[in-house]
This record gives structure tokens, C-alpha cells and sequence, in this order.
């Protein structure tokens, strides 16, 4: 939907949001009908096999790819949120922030030319070239008419064929002549190719009547250089800052690669290819050719004979970078798949269901984004740092590390900063080798995370819980350094620890806690910590952090802590991050072996029972990849318990009782009852609304895949669940990934 000024191409946050919440904001703006929010929210939208099968041959299924939007556009004075259908990384959020850049100069400017398509009519065996240009001119008006008497609509609508031109080329060995008449069509809204092959097909036999030729070839070119699209923009200095980077460098450095691209070849085929990102990201999601733009731009690209950039950029005299692309763009907003995939009718109708040439423009503006996006990267080194993690972990894959060394492997490989293939496996052979292991890996202090088998929530008001560890779920590391800070790689975090007093918030303050604690205060570190699991997936993170961290710390500056006081140091994290945790999680990363947990009310002592099962117990994690905060869950069911007291009672007591039988049945290997007892148990969860549905996607494909039981783990509102899967666990992890979703598959003994 477009409208004017009234900010609803900015939603700010909206990459924090989860994806039901973004398709709630789209909606609640008024950019998707009631139908397109509820086809969203379901997962409806998508095209289904039996549509496929009468759009192509042959068809076995239906391959999908992401759609997501692109926000702050702001183009012609209109707002747009834009639909983008791609499969790399960087590239939504490179567009969000350029279009973002782009209004504060007042936004892209577009122009663009009526949506022409040319079709071609080659004929030979002339008798001579000249003379048949000359009467193929002189009878234009009775071609175009028969032309446009095959298709009448067209020309009703304003469009229809509009002009002649003639070509003379000489092909072959022999050189002979080649008439070639270029018949050209206004399409309006569609694309157009059909019409226009059928006005080819209709005149053949005039034009040969006219030359005493042979008509040919009759198809219309995806050379569309009479439908231009021009698009500008200015950013003000102060938009293009980057740290490290004044606004005026950052404008040089952009100037500069596009310089380079307009004179080497080599250097503007990657420089369009980045242009055509964003561009080939709105055709796909539209229903378009994506195939015939690409060729038509990179032919216009080499129009004078050689291969430049299709981008200016120049720094103006009043501290603006003023960029600007012309690119032909002939696009459709009827017919095609835009009547048989319902995505592709949703994205029109985000867009405001725009002309053919309002599209086209759209497309030229987030074309000039995508590449201004680039270049900023690259003149900043932003590319290299965005990549480098991606590019690592697609280089591990491809040396197949198995999943257990996996990322340990990858942040290797990021910190040699030589990533290949040979030096990824050079990197796991180290890792693997009985050296490494006593010499290398002490290095680094770690913990564990942890799975709630049966009792959460429950264990936050004195029942007990069924947990057990989820191994090396957090590393951490010290290293002498000129002021205080943490380092997470993964996550691209690098922050100052400040003090107590300054009353930091979130992980910083934690660590302010646990500093004074430790009386470290007035030592000056960098801490730096490999997670090995999802933050926010309810697998103990934040407590295995924190008891890496002070492993880490009391190692570093021999501390010589017992397990007792790490727990306990732990638990005062736990609760400056989370308010009144059950301490179930920081007991687990201390420890590390499964256990029968029960909290300390008032001024008792907690209790807590460690398990050895007499045969491994075979578990699969399966993470949503939505986010989950403990302190959010656990608040949400503390107000419904307050309202109903009596009646969670109850359930917490039902918990408490599965979690001792669920303990016995642990022990003693009896897997059919404990995975009975977690089904029961996600039932209770489920019923105190802790459940969304891609946990309960994962829960059901889990059973059905051969899990014996299957259930939320942790707070729930997103995050993991876990399922007993004996003799079926690589199954049920294929199951959950050819779903989407991430997996991982471990034994407790």
C-alpha cells in the first residue's frame, strides 16, 4: 500500500520481531488485507504442487525460497514497503538501511520511459536490403494497424504497437544481407511477451509481400532498452558515518569503486551483479522475469562496446553523495504467475498493486539502494566483516566437520583469517588429536547447557524438576587487555564492562556483578566467550555464560574456586538477569550431570539428587529460532497463577510427581514411561499457554518421525523442545531440519 508521507515504509525494530509479530505490524499499518495477514499467518500463501503442476512439466514439488520486505522507502514521495524474494544473506537488511540513508537526502527520485517491448521480425532471401528497409518504412502505418488489429484490448488500453524501425545486418561467411524489422509494442501492465510474439507471427506474411523475403525468426527481444527506468538520490555526509569513518570518507571510497567500475569490466560485472541483488529480489517476489531483466541490464550495461558500471556516484559541493542509475526494466503487474501464485498476489497488493511502470521505478530505486549498500561496505570493509562468518561456516560444511567441532572450527577459521577448505580440516585433525585436547583446549573454561525433561515452571515454586545436561554449550576465555570488555565473535558483540555504580543492564550488568564479586574490579580484561548453542533458545544459556565466564576468570587469576561457590556465583547472576530463577540451570552448567531438582523456599537449602542412567538416554533438541525470555514466561505464569491459584497448584503438583516417576524411569532405562510422562508433561505446558505453534510443529513431527516422547524444554513462548528419540534420532533431526528448523541430536549417560 502506498500513501503519502505518512511513515509507513518505517517500522522501527521490526528485524527484532519474530515473524508473526512482523506480519501483525504489516497488518496493523494496513499493508496487508485481512485475507493476506491470515494467509501469512497460516503459511497458506504458498503455491501449492497441484498450481505448479499446470504452470511447468514434469513437476515432483515445490521449492521455496524467503520473503521478506524491505522497509524505509521512500520513493517519489511515496512510502513503500517493498517484497523481496532472496536466498542471500545481507541483502534485506543492506537494502533497509540504504533506503533509510536515501530519506534523509528526501528519498529516490525515479523517471521511467513507457513499457515498451520490441519484437523482431527477421527476414532473408531479400532481393535487395535497401530497397525492403526503404518500403517496410513507407508501409509502417499498415503493419502497425495490422498489428494492432490482433489484439484490439491493448490498444483499447492505450497501448498497442506504436512504431517501425528497420535493421540491416550481415551475417555469415558470405556476409549476406539480414532484414530485420523491429516492431515496437506498448504492453502497458503486462509484460507482454505473448502479445507481441503474436503481432510478429500476424504481420510475418505482409512484411513478406512488402520485400519478396522470407520471414524468419518472429519473437520479441529482452533487449528492452526503449522501457528505461532512471533513479537518483542524495545522502547527506552525516547518514553515511560508520565507525572509524568520517561521512566525507565513506563518500570517497564510494566514488572511487564506482570509478573503477566504469573502466574495468571485471570490476563492474561484480558491481551490476550487486544492483541486480535488490532488483532480481522484487521481480522474483512479483511474479516477474527475473531471467530477461538480468540479460537485458548487463547487455545495456555493455551498449557502447564495452562492460561499465550501471551506477554514477559523485560527491556534490553542498557535503551530499549524490548516486543515480539508468537501467531498462519492462516488467508486468497482470497475468503470468501473478494469477496463479498467491505469494506473488500478496507482494502486488504490499506494493499498493502498482502499475507496470510504477514497478519498474520501484525496482530502479531499490536497484541504486542495493548498490549504494555494497559499495558502503566495501568502502568501509563491511563486506569482509558481514561475510567472514557466513562464507567460514559455508567452508566447514563443505569439509564436512561434523556437527560437534563444528563451530569451534568456524571461529578457528575466522581467527587465522585463512578460509579454506584444506586449512578447515587441517583445523579439525588438530582438534581431534590427543595434543590438542590436553594443550589447546584447556585454553578455554566451559559449561554446559541443559534440558528440563519434566517440572519447569513448576520448579520455580518448589516442585521438582527432571533436568539434564546439553554438553559444551558455552566457552569463554581471559586475556589481559588495556580496559574491560567482552567479546562474543558470533554474535558481532564487543562491549565495555562498566562498573556497578554506573547500573548497567542486561549481560554487562551481570558481569558488573559478578566483577565485584570476584573483587576484580580494578583489573582490566577482555573476556571472551564461543557459544555453542542459540542464545534465547531455553537450553541454559545465560547460566552456562555465566559459569564459563568465572571458570574462565578464576582460572586466569587463580582463584581456586570450588564447584560450591561457582554455583553459587552463578545463581547471583542468574537472579541479577532473570529476578527469582529456580537455580535449576546454573546447578546443571556447574555440575554437569542430570539431576532431580527441587528450589529452596524461604530459608531452606535447595535439593538436588544427581541421576546415572544404567543405558544412555537418546535426546533430540529441536529449536524454533524464535527467541525466548525466561523472565518474560516465567512473569506471564506467575499473573495467571495469582489468578487462579488453586488450579496451577494443582498442576505444578501433577509436575512435580512426574518429574520423581520421570526420574526412576530415567535410571532404569525404562524410555516408554519417561516419554510417556514428557508427553503429558507438554500437555500441562501447552494448556498454560506456553506454547506457539512452531513448537508445536516441532513436537508432532517428532513423535511422528518415531520420538517416544516429545515436549517443550525451558520457559516456552518460543525457544526449544526436546524428544526421547531411542533408535530414531538421526530420523527425527533430518524430520526438523527438512522443515526449517534447526536440530540437534545428543545422548546423556
Amino acid at each position: 500500500m502506498k500513501s503519502s508521507n505518512n511513515g509507513s515504509a518505517r517500522i522501527p525494530g521490526f528485524f527484532k520481531l519474530n515473524i508473526a509479530e512482523r506480519i501483525q505490524a504489516l497488518h496493523d499499518r494496513g499493508l496487508l488485507t485481512d485475507a493476506d495477514f491470515k494467509a501469512l499467518s497460516s503459511g497458506r500463501h504458498t503455491l501449492r504442487p497441484h498450481v505448479a503442476n499446470n504452470m511447468i512439466e514434469n513437476v515432483v514439488g515445490v521449492l521455496g525460497l524467503p520473503l521478506g520486505v524491505g522497509l524505509n522507502f521512500l520513493i517519489n514521495d511515496r512510502e513503500y514497503v517493498v517484497p523481496l524474494t532472496v536466498e542471500e544473506p545481507s541483502i534485506v537488511a543492506g537494502l533497509c538501511g540504504a533506503a533509510r540513508a536515501a530519506r534523509n537526502g528526501g528519498g529516490f527520485v525515479t523517471t521511467a520511459s513507457d513499457p515498451i517491448l520490441i519484437g523482431q521480425v527477421q527476414i532473408v532471401n531479400v532481393p535487395n536490403a535497401e530497397q525492403s528497409r526503404e518500403h517496410l518504412l513507407n508501409n509502417k502505418e499498415e503493419i502497425l494497424n495490422l498489428a494492432n488489429s490482433l489484439h484490439p484490448k491493448m490498444l483499447a488500453r492505450g497501448g498497442g504497437a506504436k512504431d517501425v524501425e528497420v535493421h540491416i545486418h550481415q551475417v555469415g561467411a558470405d556476409k549476406q544481407d539480414v532484414v530485420v524489422l523491429h516492431l515496437l509494442v506498448d504492453t502497458r501492465d503486462a509484460m507482454g511477451a505473448n502479445v507481441v510474439n503474436g503481432m510478429c507471427e500476424g504481420v510475418a506474411s505482409l512484411v513478406e509481400a512488402i520485400t519478396g523475403g522470407r520471414v524468419f525468426l518472429r519473437i520479441l527481444s529482452n533487449l528492452t532498452d526503449r522501457a528505461i527506468v532512471r533513479a537518483k538520490c542524495r545522502i547527506p555526509f552525516a547518514s553515511l558515518v560508520v565507525k572509524g569513518y568520517s561521512g566525507e570518507e565513506v563518500c570517497d571510497g564510494i566514488v572511487v569503486a564506482n570509478d573503477l567500475a566504469l573502466v574495468d569490466p571485471y570490476r563492474a560485472v561484480t558491481h551490476n551483479k550487486g544492483i541486480m541483488n535488490g532488483i532480481d529480489a522484487v521481480a522474483m517476489a512479483t511474479g516477474n522475469d527475473f531471467r530477461a531483466i538480468e540479460a537485458a541490464a548487463h547487455a545495456y550495461a555493455a551498449r557502447d562496446g564495452t562492460y561499465r558500471a550501471l551506477t554514477h556516484w559523485n560527491k556534490s559541493d553542498d557535503n551530499f553523495l549524490e548516486g543515480s542509475i539508468e537501467v531498462p526494466l519492462k516488467v508486468g503487474t497482470v497475468g503470468g504467475s501473478l494469477e496463479t501464485n498467491p505469494t506473488v498476489r500478496i507482494s502486488h497488493r504490499l506494493l499498493g498493486s502498482p502499475s507496470a511502470v510504477e514497478l519498474a521505478s520501484i525496482m530502479g530505486a531499490v536497484g541504486l539502494a542495493q548498490n549504494y549498500a555494497a559499495l558502503r561496505s566495501l568502502a568501509t570493509a563491511g563486506i569482509q566483516q558481514n561475510h567472514m562468518t557466513l562464507h567460514a561456516r559455508s567452508v566447514a560444511s563443505r569439509a564436512n566437520v561434523p556437527d560437534e567441532f563444528f563451530d569451534e572450527v568456524v571461529d578457528s577459521l575466522i581467527e587465522s583469517g585463512d578460509i579454506k577448505v584444506w586449512r578447515a580440516k587441517e583445523i579439525l585433525s588438530d582438534i581431534q588429536s590427543p595434543v590438542h585436547h590436553t594443550e589447546t583446549r584447556d585454553i578455554r573454561s566451559s559449561a554446559c547447557g541443559k534440558v528440563i525433561l519434566l517440572g519447569e515452571h513448576g520448579v520455580v515454586y518448589g516442585r521438582q524438576a527432571l533436568a539434564a545436561p546439553l554438553p559444551l554449550a558455552i566457552e569463554a576465555k581471559v586475556v589481559k587487555a588495556k580496559e574491560k570488555t567482552i567479546v562474543i565473535p558470533r554474535w558481532g558483540m564487543e562491549q565495555t564492562i562498566h562498573t556497578v555504580e554506573e547500573h548497567p543492564q542486561g549481560l554487562i550488568g551481570v558481569l558488573a556483578v559478578l566483577l565485584e564479586k570476584l573483587e576484580l574490579t580494578k583489573e582490566n580484561m577482555t573476556i571472551e566467550v564461543f557459544p555453542n548453542v542459540p542464545r534465547a533458545m531455553g537450553l541454559g544459556g545465560s547460566a552456562s555464560m555465566a559459569v564459563a565466564i568465572i571458570r574462565a576468570l578464576a582460572d586466569f587469576y587463580k582463584l581456586d574456586l570450588s564447584l560450591n561457590e561457582i554455583n553459587s556465583l552463578a545463581l547471583a547472576c542468574e537472579e541479577a538477569a532473570h529476578g527469582s530463577p529456580s537455580g535449576v540451570d546454573n546447578t546443571i552448567a556447574t555440575f554437569g550431570k542430570p539431576l532431580l531438582y527441587r528450589k529452596a523456599l524461604e530459608e531452606s537449602d535447595c535439593e538436588y539428587s544427581f541421576l546415572k542412567p544404567n543405558e544412555p538416554i537418546p535426546l533430540v533438541i529441536g529449536m524454533t529460532g524464535k527467541e525466548s525470555f525466561t523472565a518474560n514466561m516465567v512473569e506471564q505464569v506467575r499473573c495467571a497463577r495469582e489468578r487462579r491459584t488453586g488450579h496451577y497448584d494443582r498442576i505444578f503438583d501433577q509436575m512435580g510427581s512426574m518429574a520423581a516417576s520421570g526420574a526412576d524411569a530415567f535410571v532404569q532405562g525404562d524410555l516408554e514411561q519417561l516419554g510417556d510422562l514428557m508427553n503429558l508433561c507438554h500437555g500441562l505446558l501447552n494448556a498454560m499457554l506456553l506454547s506457539t505453534p512452531e513448537l508445536e510443529e516441532l513436537v508432532r513431527t517428532a513423535r511422528e518421525s518415531g520420538a517416544l516422547g516429545a515436549k517443550i524444554t525451558g520457559a516456552g513462548g518460543g525457544g526449544s523442545m526436546v524428544a526421547l528419540c531411542p533408535g530414531s534420532q538421526q530420523v527425527v533431526v533430518d524430520a526438523m531440519e527438512s522443515s526449517g528448523y534447526q536440530a540437534l541430536a545428543f545422548e546423556v549417560h
